[in-house]
């Protein structure tokens, strides 16, 4: 049976259960549990991470710790009873390990260690506060270290900051708010700001010293000298070493390391430094042999110095390299510390090139105790401790010193009869009173243990030496009196023997006969003479002799005068129980000399002030006894005495001897009597104070008053020991008289007077302290009245002395932080005159600060919910008082700006948020009764209003993210929770005041305005919190959104028709409301919008308000990150079920239809636009809400924001075209008028004119960098209309100058055509805007199908490609999946009219082939019926699909939909007529390019004709006659009569074709491909003989064969054809072959076209003889297209079949090598440009060095070539003018455009003479005859031909090989031409030598013609002189201006010049 448990409550699990028995709780280990229920062995209960799961486990699983329980029953709350350190701990590291390993998962390595190490070091400090064997202070110690790693990992993750008083967390609700804003702020600012340490230590430690002549031990003293004062200022750290330079104790490191203790911050700068000097210890001389001397002398070897501010840059532990240097002359030993730091180089200089002291410097911080724990490794292994000279800033009580610092400064000394001076060394000995030396009390430095005689170091030849030698003597106080210092002199002999005479002696006594100590300061002491045996043992015999010279004794001022040796000593005493200073001596013996009291009394503000604090508690004994002996004749000297020690202890120096004093008072003190004189004096005092003057002294006694009074307390508490209480109600009467006599001075305003307020000041700052003492002796009520009346006497005008007021605030202030404060009875005497002064200073807004302070204390001392009698009565006071000032200020102090200094911010901020914590304490306090009082005190509505709107302003201000720092969730909690309890009382007021006919908007609005923003803070968003963060504020506060929504609810309900005011104005802040993720919330607030629709509707009978204002903010908030499908969903339902009964149901219907659907959209926007890159997923959804918000909302603000948000996706991604596009929407909507537009977006104010001339300019220039120069045109015209309209003819110039640079760009540029693919988007994974459409796309440029597929499946990762291009069936559009299915398609251009048209340039074509377009096409081939195997072509149709889209491409974004699809068939026939068109359309183009020479290698018409021929050979063309010329096809299908004589017509058009093909290419192969030519020719012949064809001219009149641009022109490097000089011209009319071509497959391997297919879907082919096949294709069947194949196949044929077959690897080029650059553009055949001489010469250079470019992967654009006026075209039927008549070649005119002149072409004669061709006429038919044609040397080695052309590109179609169309430039006339025999005119000689010489191009200008690269014809591909192919008679042309080098006329006509590259200007 399942029993409730009463103490099993709380468990961990130690041991993981995996639930499998019915109703098991799966747990794992370390989860913690809470029992509810128990049953033998078994626990019912939850794991407190997942509380709503209840199950049972078993007991042996858990581990019980002790719990205890809040709210028993349903809803009790466990809390563990272990140390609230440890609970927080564990709740941490669970916390922070989910985060710690996303720290992982997003690579920051760093952290990610930092956190680990941290996480294991407060584990083990767990385990140690968990064993619990820690002493108290080790276990503070432990929990200081784990509370810093806590908060130094919450920082670091971003978390909270946590509130803890003493280590432990602290609730919130357990107390003020205030205190809680000091704690955080406390956390916060330790966290930002670490304390400056004011006491600091330096750490030396000795390595070595490095020098090259070392051989002797060394002494090294380090000290810190203060070159400001020129003196020492620490003792000296003393060490020895050895002969290698190394420390001589290493083992012990005390003696070589020292700690240089208690530096104050001031001495830490640039002129303090650490000096190092080095004695060595050896020889007189430095270079002395080894055996010259035996005894060792202190010598001078060298100095180091170093700044300590050298330190502070870096504090770093690598050794220091310090250099050693000497003096110049060692007489300057004493100062070459000095000399080297004011770096007087001339008296010093290095001891050796690598003398060097190597140290370690390390400065510490902090004090002493604290060193010792953060580095208890140093002092562990032992540290030398160096003082600083004399007593430190700080002298602390107890601190036992006498030590006595001699300095050796310098000696006079005599020759002694010797020629030379003397070597002087002295030694020093302490001699104590019965004349025995005193052992180990001399001290050379810390370091070093005292010895019981010094040395001094001896300077060579010096009879004045200085030694300036430091020693301490640390003699016992004892051993002081009667002791005194021998000195002994000697000469120190360099003679072999090195012994050391005594010639005289000096001596001083420790401590003069009247007891005073040596006093400090230099003394000249006397030099007695004495020989070498003299026995100074005996003191007796020469301590009567003077040893001062400024002392004599008895009658020896003779002996005096004699002598004039002299010895300089500089004494210093540093002691805590000696003293040097006779005054005070005389005073402590007062009764001895009662006569001297008076004195000694006036004479004790003289005495230095360490000589008092040392006998203090002698001194204050003194005191008392003189004033017991004699109060009224001293009482007030006394009095006096006692205020100047009192106030000696203020003194920081000495403020550690207060509690000396503080015990002396306690324990010492015994002056029962005291009393009455110190109130009496005092008082005397006090009452003299408005009549005095001078007030310094007065104000002395004001400051020293809380001693005063502590004295005055102790001596009446003794005295009524004594007594047994008597004269009790006397000394009230004394109190109370005392009192009121400094209320009355109080009371005085200073008028005036400085010297009074000062007074008032001092008396007020030290006046709190009294508190304590009298408290002691009086009733707290008592001291409270006093206090009251005391400070109720001040005045209260503010504009008397800011700093008396602000002292008087400060006094408040330690009223409240008092003793006497914290009484609740006595804080309610006192609260009124704090309330009163408080008042008056925050009205002036004066001394903010400590008002913010004031008030933080009253409210820490009024706990939470206390609900005694006093605490309710002293709110309703501080409410009356202060609530209204209160408000005003923070409103005030929020709305200044803040300061712009950091530290002034900080005070700022600190001030608001003290403040805020006060109001919020005061808010939290008040009760309903509070309340209501408050509420009914308000006289008027106005007031009441006033009010409300004040305080609802300020929850505004509290509500902002900044009025806490981002981690203070706790503080903002608490915040708003008192917020929301105080809304819910005001709102009450609200209902009742300001309803019906009171009815308020602005104070309604202002509360629903503050609920919006409640309800939106980010604090308040629990789902961003950890699961259980977000655990603790439910239980703690609850959901505080749903509690504020419901309010709002019900506040909405209670306006009535009040509602109407409010829309649409709050339509925004409600939906904003609704967008937050939390289910009750949205339920409650979803509602009102039906409201809102029902009564706008009444208003107006429609909710078009409604409707605008939810689509504007839905697109805002959504676009934040707002919103959700949920939400969505939500909104739909909840409001479609509202309306279902309501009469304008329909309308509401769509209103929400439109919304939902905008959602839909604005959803997909927002996910679109996480990813990081632009793609085509983001563009296609902006597209879909641009349109969708024009179309459906009509909303045109909005519609153009979108516009430029696309706009600006396509500049990021470069797509230049569609951002032009799309910025011509915006165009479209302005006029040319003069209207005023505002300032929106980027755009500035201006006129309509002005915005969309700068839109226009925008426009075409994003034309222009997308290539798509024709739209830029148009655009110019028409701005270019509106500036000859306002006759602004400098912009029009300018437009017309941009139109023709467009132009030219046309003409001159070259254009790639991209490739267009079809994308279905199936399954309804996608976005809403693609889910199951089809789109066709523009794709990039290069970009083929695999490449496209693959970024396509990049920009959705998840996606399926689909293998075949079948149309998917219903379960592929349901699935839930991604979908993808993508395949090239061709464009089928709009207009044929342009592309038709012969004549046109392919540069202006291939714009009209990809643009504009609207259909595209994709063609399936198929069998249908049975297959033959032995000729497929008879059941070989085509599926035909045409796409239509619903916008044309390029538009306003890369791909379109969709809109309609037609499916057809073709049959075989009409295939095979299309394959056949295309074909030869493609062999003439080649046959065309080669004889022009267009093409720089004859390998892609060799490929081609060996693919036609070889294939008819072997059945290809033949397979078409089988199929369908034999009789039972034609019986079976008349109706396709006139498909099969066409049919005939193009197999003969193809023979013909050929045999002319033939003839070229024999002109132009290479020798080694001689053979493969042969062959070629027989197989002709045998294909000839196939179709029955014998010869041409029965067939030519029925079919002209026309070549796209007339007959190929004569190559430049060859002999000219001659022209007939009675050449007619031809009609031209349209061929046969005109009309649009229809199919892709190729003749060349007709058998194998099913893989056309598979090609077209994803662009592979499998065959090299794919380079061949043809698919069908809509826009080259012209003459005039020059069109590769498809890109379908070429881009994906492999490079072995794309490539020429006599070009290495190396040179075949990938697409992305052979595409064009700006350089490699082709020129414009048609319209020839001038090119200067130097440009002449760079073809040649260039062509010779140029590569063989022959790569099929070439995009159509990078393969096109521009159609070339051609010699045998038959569009020309004028006959041509004699050449023997002008000289000069004819340009034909080509209208609409102005004749362009060429330039004066070079020309070559032939070898041999032409004879002239035919030309065809009409209406005859003329077999193609060869025209011979001679090169001008047969051992030309390279042919540059130059580009005359460009290719055209080419999607549209498949028939087109995938040969290597690479064109090049026609070469110049070579370096050869110039000595070709012949009879013609020769070059130029002045043009031919530059051309050979320059070897280099000249520099591109920015308008000349930048070139492609040429590519040099191999020698293999020579055409020998004897071969020649036929050719036809050259077209007549209109004369072309041109002169011949020589000047003299032509008789025969001469060769046609080449059309030179021009000059064209690139804008």
């Amino acid at each position: 049976m399942w029993i409730p448990t009463e103490h099993e409550k709380y468990g961990v699990v130690i041991a993981s259960f995996r639930g499998t028995v019915p109703y098991g709780l799966s747990l794992e280990i370390g989860d913690t549990v809470q029992i509810l229920e128990k049953c033998d062995g078994w626990y019912r209960g939850f794991a407190l991470k997942n509380p709503n799961i209840k199950g049972i486990f078993p007991s042996s699983y858990v581990h019980l710790k002790n719990a205890c329980v809040k709210n028993k029953g349903q809803f009790e709350m466990i809390i563990p009873t272990e140390d609230s350190v440890i609970t927080e701990m564990t709740s941490t590291l669970r916390d922070w390990g989910t985060m710690w390993k996303q720290l992982y998962v997003r690579n920051e390595g760093d952290l990610f260690h930092r956190l680990w190490h941290i996480m294991n070091e407060i584990l083990d400090l767990r385990r140690q506060v968990l064993v619990g064997h820690l002493t108290h202070d080790r276990m503070k110690d432990v929990k200081r270290h784990i509370t810093a790693r806590l908060d130094w990992g919450n920082e670091q993750l971003g978390l909270d900051l946590v509130p803890r008083k003493e280590y432990a967390m602290v609730d919130p609700e357990d107390i003020s708010i205030t205190e809680l804003y000091r704690l955080m702020e406390h956390r916060h600012r330790k966290k930002d700001t670490p304390v400056q340490a004011s006491c600091h230590h330096l750490f030396v430690q000795m390595k070595s010293l490095m020098c090259s002549n070392l051989g002797e031990e060394l002494e090294v003293i380090f000290s810190l000298f203060d070159s400001k004062e020129n003196r020492p200022i620490s003792e000296r750290f003393f060490l020895r070493l050895n002969r290698n330079g190394l420390p001589k104790a290493p083992d012990k490191p005390e003696r070589h390391c020292s700690l240089f203790v208690d530096l104050g911050s001031s001495e830490l700068r640039k002129d303090i430094y650490i000096t190092v000097h080095i004695i060595r210890i050896g020889r007189m001389g430095a270079g002395e042999k080894k055996n010259a001397c035996s005894v060792q002398y202190r010598r001078p070897f060298g100095c180091a110095v170093l700044s300590i501010a050298d330190l502070l840059a870096g504090e770093t532990k690598d050794d220091l390299i310090l250099k050693v240097y000497m003096c110049n002359t060692e007489s300057e030993w004493y100062q070459i510390h000095e000399n080297i730091i004011k770096k007087l180089n001339a008296r010093y200089n290095l001891t050796g090139s690598n003398a060097g002291l190597a140290v370690s410097l390390q400065l510490l911080h902090g004090d002493i105790e604290q060193i010792r724990r953060e580095y208890s490794s140093v002092f562990s292994h032992g540290v030398s401790i160096t003082r600083k000279l004399g007593f430190s800033n700080i002298i602390m009580p107890g601190e036992m010193r006498n030590d006595l610092y001699i300095t050796i400064e310098k000696g006079e000394f005599e020759k002694g009869g010797k020629s030379v001076a003397r070597n002087v060394e002295v030694t020093m000995f302490i001699v104590d009173s019965s004349g025995l030396p005193l052992k180990d009390f001399i001290s050379f430095g810390a370091g070093e243990p005292p010895a019981g005689e010094y040395h001094s170091f001896v300077l060579y030849h010096n009879n004045s030496p200085r030694w300036s030698e430091l020693l301490k003597l640390p003699i016992p106080v004892d051993k002081f009196r009667g002791a005194h210092i021998r000195f002994e002199f000697r000469h120190c002999s360099t003679k072999e023997k090195g012994e050391k005479k005594l010639f005289g002696f000096s001596f001083v006594p420790l401590m003069q006969e009247d007891g005073r100590t040596l006093p400090d300061g230099t003394h000249e002491l006397i030099v007695h003479k004495c020989e070498e045996n003299t026995n100074l043992q005996d003191t007796t015999r020469y301590l009567k002799l003077p040893f001062s010279k400024g002392i004599f004794l008895g009658n020896n001022n003779q002996a005096m005068k004699a002598t004039k040796e002299s010895f300089w000593i500089t004494s210093f005493l540093c002691s805590t129980k000696l003293t040097q200073n006779g005054d005070m001596l005389d005073l402590l013996k007062w009764r001895t000399h009662p006569d001297k009291i008076t004195g000694c009394l006036s004479k004790l503000k003289e005495i230095d002030g360490s000589e008092i604090v040392k006998f203090l508690q002698d001194t204050l004994d003194t005191l008392f006894g003189i004033l017991d002996e004699n109060s009224q004749k001293y009482g007030s000297k006394v009095f006096d005495s006692l205020v100047h020690i009192i106030n000696l202890l203020q003194d920081s120096k000495f403020h550690h001897f207060k509690p000396v004093m503080d015990t002396y008072i306690e324990s010492h003190f015994a002056g029962a009597l005291a009393y009455r004189d110190l109130i009496k004096v005092l008082k005397w005092y006090v009452d003299r104070i408005t009549e005095a003057e001078r007030q310094e002294h007065i104000q002395e006694v004001l400051k020293a008053q809380e001693y005063i009074f502590k004295y005055i307390v102790q001596s009446r508490r003794l005295f009524s020991l004594a007594t047994g209480g008597q004269n009790e109600e006397e000394f009230r009467c004394c109190i109370q008289e005392l009192l009121m006599s400094v209320r009355f001075f109080l009371s005085q305003e200073s008028k005036g007077s400085r010297a009074l307020s000062q007074s008032q000041a001092v008396f007020l700052s030290s006046f709190p302290a009294v508190y304590s003492e009298l408290l002691k002796l009086f009733d707290v009520r008592e001291v409270a009245n006093l206090v009251q009346d005391t400070l109720g006497s001040l005045p209260t005008i503010m504009h008397v002395d800011d700093s008396l007021q602000a002292i008087k605030l400060q006094c408040i202030g330690k009223t409240v932080e008092s003793q006497l404060y914290t009484n609740p009875d006595s804080r309610y005497i006192l609260l009124p005159v704090v309330l009163h002064h408080l008042h008056i200073h925050l009205q002036e807004q004066k001394d903010l600060i400590m008002c913010a302070r004031i008030l933080s204390n009253v409210f820490c001392l009024i706990k939470k919910n206390s609900s005694e009698k006093s605490v309710l009565e002293e709110i309703d006071v501080i409410v009356a008082s202060l609530l209204d000032i209160l408000l005003r200020t923070i409103l005030e102090i929020t709305s200044r700006p803040q300061p712009s200094s950091s530290a002034m911010r900080l005070q700022f901020q600190d001030v608001t948020g003290e403040f805020v914590a006060c109001l919020l304490s005061l808010l939290r306090q008040m009760t309903d009764r509070h309340y209501q009082q408050l509420l009914d005190s308000f006289n008027t509505k106005e007031d009441l209003r006033d009010f409300l709107l004040q305080i609802f302003t300020v929850f505004r201000i509290l509500i902002r993210p900044e009025m806490f720092p981002k981690d203070w969730t706790v503080m903002r909690l608490v915040a708003n929770n008192v917020i929301i309890t105080t809304v819910l009382y005001l709102s009450d007021a609200l209902r009742k005041n300001f309803l019906n006919e009171n009815f308020d908007y602005k104070i309604w609005d202002s509360y629903f305005y503050l609920a919006v923003i409640f309800i939106n803070q980010l604090c308040l968003q629990l789902e961003m919190f950890t699961p259980s963060k977000k655990k603790k504020v439910l239980e703690k506060y609850g959901d505080m959104r749903v509690t504020m929504g419901c309010e709002i609810f019900s506040m909405w309900q209670n306006l009535g028709e009040h509602k109407l005011h409010f829309i649409p104005a709050l339509i925004g802040p409600f939906l904003e409301v609704t967008l937050i993720p939390q289910p009750d919330l949205r339920n409650v607030m979803i509602p009102i919008f039906h409201d809102m629709m029902d009564w706008e509707q009444r208003r107006s009978g429609n909710f078009k308000q409604v409707e605008a204002k939810l689509i504007d903010k839905l697109d805002s908030l959504m676009s934040e990150g707002k919103g959700d499908e949920t939400y969505r969903e939500l909104f739909n339902s909840i409001l479609l079920k509202k309306i279902e009964r309501e009469t304008w149901r329909e309308s509401g219907v769509s209103l929400i239809a439109t919304v939902t659907r905008l959602m839909e959209r604005l959803l997909d926007y927002r996910d679109c636009m996480k990813m990081g890159e632009v793609d085509g997923k983001k563009i296609g959804c902006t597209v879909s809400l641009l349109n969708f918000y024009k179309t459906e909302l009509n909303k045109e603000e909005m519609y153009i924001r979108y516009i430029h948000k696309l706009y600006d996706l396509h500049l990021k991604a470069q797509n230049f075209t569609e951002a032009a596009y799309t910025l011509l929407l915006y165009d479209e909507l302005l006029e040319w008028s003069d209207r005023p537009l505002r300032e929106f977006l980027t755009y500035p104010m201006q006129t309509e004119w002005q915005r969309k001339e700068h839109l226009h300019l925008t426009i075409i220039q994003n034309f222009d960098r997308g290539k798509c120069w024709e739209n830029g045109i148009i655009l110019c015209r028409k701005i270019a209309e509106q500036y000859e309209s306002y006759y602004d003819y400098r912009n029009l110039s300018k437009m017309r100058m941009m139109e023709a640079s467009l132009y030219d760009k046309i003409m001159d540029q070259q254009r790639l055509e991209p490739e267009f693919f079809r994308v279905g988007f199936y399954g309804k994974k996608f976005p809403f805007f693609l889910r199951n459409k089809e789109f066709v796309c523009r794709g990039h440029d290069y970009e083929r199908l695999e490449a496209f597929q693959q970024r396509m499946l990049n920009e959705f990762p998840h996606a399926i490609a689909m293998q075949h291009a079948n149309q998917p069936d219903e379960t592929i559009f349901q699935a839930e999946a991604q979908y993808l299915q993508i395949y090239a398609v061709t464009p089928i251009p709009e207009s044929q009219e342009v592309l038709q048209r012969e004549g046109v340039p392919d540069n202006i074509k291939s714009f009209y082939k990809v643009n504009h377009i609207w259909k595209f096409r994709y063609d399936r081939p198929f069998h249908k019926g049975t297959k033959d195997k032995e000729n497929e072509f008879k059941s070989l149709w085509v599926e035909r699909t045409s796409l239509y889209l619903v916008q044309s491409l390029p538009g306003i974004s890369r791909w379109f939909e969709v809109e309609k699809r037609e499916v057809v068939e073709m049959s075989p026939l009409e295939n095979a007529i299309e394959v056949l068109e295309n074909k030869n359309q493609q062999l003439k183009t080649l046959i065309s390019q080669c004889q022009t020479r267009q093409m720089q290698n004859i390998n892609p018409l060799t490929m081609c004709l060996n693919g036609v021929i070889d294939a008819a050979v072997n059945g290809g063309v033949s397979r078409y006659q089988e199929a369908f010329f034999v009789k039972e096809y034609i019986l079976s299908h008349p109706e396709d009569g006139e498909k099969i004589a066409r049919l005939r017509e193009l197999m003969l058009e193809q023979a013909q074709i050929l045999e002319f093909g033939l003839a070229v290419h024999e002109k132009f192969v290479p020798q080694d491909m001689r053979p493969l030519h042969k062959k070629l020719v027989d197989q002709f012949f045998v294909m000839k003989s196939s179709l029955g064809i014998q010869e041409f001219s029965a067939c030519m009149q029925a079919s002209p064969v026309h070549f796209p641009n007339g007959s190929p022109r004569v190559c430049r490097n060859s002999a000219p054809a001659s022209m007939s000089p009675d050449g007619t011209r031809v009609i031209p009319r349209r061929s046969p072959l005109s009309y649009p071509a229809v199919n892709r497959y190729s003749s060349s391997s007709l058998s194998s076209q099913a893989s056309a297919e598979v090609s077209n879907i994803t662009g592979q082919s499998e065959s090299s003889d794919e380079v061949f096949n043809m698919q069908p294709s809509p826009s080259t069947s012209s003459l005039s297209s020059t069109h590769s194949a498809s890109p379908n196949v070429t881009s994906s044929a492999p490079s072995s079949a794309r490539a020429s077959p006599l070009l290495s690897d190396k040179h075949k080029h990938s697409r992305e090598n052979s595409c064009l650059s700006p350089r490699e553009r082709p020129c414009s055949a048609i319209y020839p440009t001038p090119v200067e001489p130097s440009q002449r010469m760079l073809f040649n250079h260039i062509g010779d060095g140029a590569l063989p470019r022959s790569d099929p992967n070439l995009s159509a654009p990078e393969k096109a070539v521009n159609p070339t006026p051609s010699s045998w075209s038959l569009d020309s039927g004028k006959e041509a003018k004699n050449m023997s008549d002008s000289g000069k070649l004819i340009s034909p005119p080509v209208p609409p455009r102005p004749t362009q002149t060429a330039s004066p072409a070079r020309h070559t004669t032939s070898v041999s003479p032409s004879p002239a061709g035919r030309s065809p006429m009409k209406g005859s038919a003329q077999s193609f005859t060869p025209s011979p044609v001679e090169y001008h040397s047969p051992g030309l080695t390279s042919n540059s031909p130059v580009l005359s052309g460009s290719y055209s590109s080419g999607i549209s179609s498949l028939s087109r090989c995938s040969t290597s169309e690479t064109s090049g430039f026609e070469n110049q006339v070579t370096e050869q031409s110039a000595a070709a025999p012949g009879p013609g005119p020769s070059c130029g000689g002045a043009e031919e030598p530059g051309r050979k010489d320059s070897k280099t191009p000249p520099p591109y200008s920015v308008f000349e013609r930048t070139l492609r690269r040429p590519v040099p014809l191999p020698h293999s591909l020579s055409i020998p002189v004897a071969a020649e192919p036929p050719a036809l008679p050259p077209k007549p042309l209109a004369a072309r201006p041109g002169h011949l080098e020589n000047g003299t006329r032509r008789t025969d006509p001469g060769p046609r010049p080449r059309p030179l590259p021009r000059k064209v200007s690139q804008l």
